[in-house]
């Protein structure tokens, strides 16, 4: 696997990643736009370096994150308007005359996020481009980076220069990537296209930076790679004929998921379907280099969707609803081996195999050797999508069903928080849980915390909030639901050394303490 040069990253060797996935481990689960921070959303400075300290603290030795691109309509790190780029809105501006005023943990408003910050961070990157050192280290970054970073700066500014509007509605000698149409825009909106090149390389910077002080303390980086991708991307924009699109370059097919546990009409996600076979013929060189990408940001990645690559639940565009939908066949296991021949190892995939899954998917992660997911809130809720009715020696979730080959949460990014689970139950659904942990229910975050730590399973990972305590109005995310998400930001001084001794308790008890290391300086 070829990485850029220009960016140091830390690679994920042999050793590690038996390290992480047969020897006992735990991790925490937060994105970077929840940190406190000064600019109205989370970003990658002296809080995200904190953070780190904490983690160290509590013996913790895998931060888990969402996808890092920059967000589009919805602000969901699951739809991107690129699979390559790094969200600006997660540059740091400490230490520069940028920044804005001290740090908050107040929700974020992404409207006003977008607004305000993204006018300063346009005003440094031009007053950083003007020097010569940069404008050299620019320029060697756009070539070691150009099969993305063109497309996407294109991208961007088309998307700015024509008020947000989808790439299908811009004229059409720049919607269908007319050569001559490009070079203009280059040239014509100069400044904008090279902000956008700067603002990725100093991402590229901040975040290769936290990582090796995330590496100096034993934490690995567990990174998300959403299956599908937005229609409303570089991605598709740029490589129209691997996506299953119409004439005028609408998505004929939409993907989402049937009725389950989150929503009784399904999830329509919206996202354009692959084309499967295209992709096949060019060897997965797109998703190759995805991989490839999204590696030199963290050291593992948990697949969403795992099942899509089995098959994926495809609805016609029109529809409102998921409910009417038919399953279309993915590449399956041919694909993984494609891409682990081309990058020369076994790939660090964690596989979320939640929702509706066949043998045929079980069968294909266990072939491929990916750890699958256990969800403890998933072992005692009722919803009839939920195993909970299904009798205690066959329900997956329940801890005394794990296997080491899995990765347990107390719930996910897509759950409400522990607490906010627990409360929401009816009575009797309290009793049974309270009977099988053997707890009074008083603490009950904790009490799921101390169950994910004690299972067999080789990772435990926890949301901050459930260390934090918090009830629902903490979640990240509601599935289903159009807006009010990702907006939850812990206020400064929350995570405290309280909790990290509590949780260096149990990750001792249990098997899971990284060995002992100084952190940086």
């Amino acid at each position: 696997m070829r990485l850029p040069v220009v960016i140091p990253t830390v690679a994920w060797t042999r050793y590690t990643l038996l390290t992480v996935w047969t020897h006992r481990a735990s991790g925490v689960l937060l994105h970077p736009t929840s940190f406190p921070s000064p600019d109205g959303i989370g970003d990658l400075g002296a809080e995200a370096r904190q953070f780190l300290d904490f983690l160290h603290a509590s013996g913790v030795s895998v931060w888990q994150i969402l996808p890092l691109q920059p967000v589009g309509p919805g602000d969901s790190p699951y739809s991107g308007i690129s699979a390559f780029a790094g969200n600006p809105l997660l540059i740091s501006l400490e230490g520069t005359r940028f920044t804005d005023g001290q740090p908050s943990g107040s929700p974020i408003v992404f409207s006003r996020a977008r607004a305000q910050k993204l006018r300063r961070l346009q005003e440094f990157a031009r007053l950083r481009r003007a020097d010569l050192r940069e404008r050299e280290a620019l320029a060697l970054y756009r070539e070691r980076e150009q099969q993305w970073l063109d497309d996407f700066a294109l991208f961007a500014t088309s998307r700015a220069l024509f008020e947000g509007r989808p790439w299908t509605e811009w004229p059409s000698e720049l919607a269908r990537r007319d050569p001559a149409a490009l070079n203009e825009l280059r040239v014509t909106q100069r400044d904008a296209y090279e902000d956008h090149c700067f603002l990725q390389l100093t991402f590229d910077r901040q975040w290769q930076a936290l990582r090796r002080e995330a590496s100096t303390r034993g934490i690995r980086v567990l990174g998300d790679v959403p299956i599908f991708v937005t229609h409303d991307s570089a991605d598709v924009w740029a490589h129209p004929h691997l996506f299953d699109l119409d004439h005028a370059g609408l998505p004929r097919l939409v993907a989402g998921v049937p009725p389950d546990y989150f929503s009784a009409t399904g999830q329509l996600w919206g996202n354009p379907i692959y084309r499967w076979d295209r992709m096949a013929a060019e060897h997965y060189d797109w998703w190759s280099r995805r991989v490839e990408r999204t590696l030199t940001h963290c050291d593992a990645i948990r697949l969403d969707h795992f099942r899509g690559f089995a098959a994926c639940w495809a609805v016609e565009a029109h529809e409102r609803t998921a409910e009417r939908g038919r399953w279309l066949a993915g590449p399956g296991g041919a694909f993984f081996q494609a891409i682990e021949r081309r990058a020369g190892q076994r790939l660090p995939i964690v596989a979320e195999d939640l929702g509706t899954i066949s043998p045929d998917v079980v069968e294909m992660r266990r072939a491929l050797g990916y750890p699958g997911m256990r969800i403890l809130q998933f072992a005692f809720g009722s919803d009839a999508g939920n195993p909970f009715l299904l009798a205690a020696a066959a329900n997956p979730y329940l801890p005394h069903n794990h296997v080491p080959d899995c990765v347990v949460y107390t719930g996910t990014h897509d759950n409400d928080t522990t607490r906010g689970w627990y409360e929401s139950l009816s009575a009797g659904e309290q009793h049974i849980v309270r009977s099988y942990l053997g707890v009074s229910g008083v603490d009950i975050a904790w009490d799921l915390v101390r169950a994910a730590l004690m299972s067999v399973a080789s990772l435990a990972v926890v949301p901050l909030q459930d260390l934090l305590s918090l009830g629902s109005e903490s979640r990240m995310n509601l599935p289903g639901t159009p807006d009010g998400n990702w907006t939850w930001r812990y206020d400064p001084g929350a995570v405290n050394r309280g909790i990290a001794e509590r949780l260096r308790t149990l990750n001792h008890l249990y098997g899971r303490s990284m060995p002992p290391r100084a952190p940086a300086e």
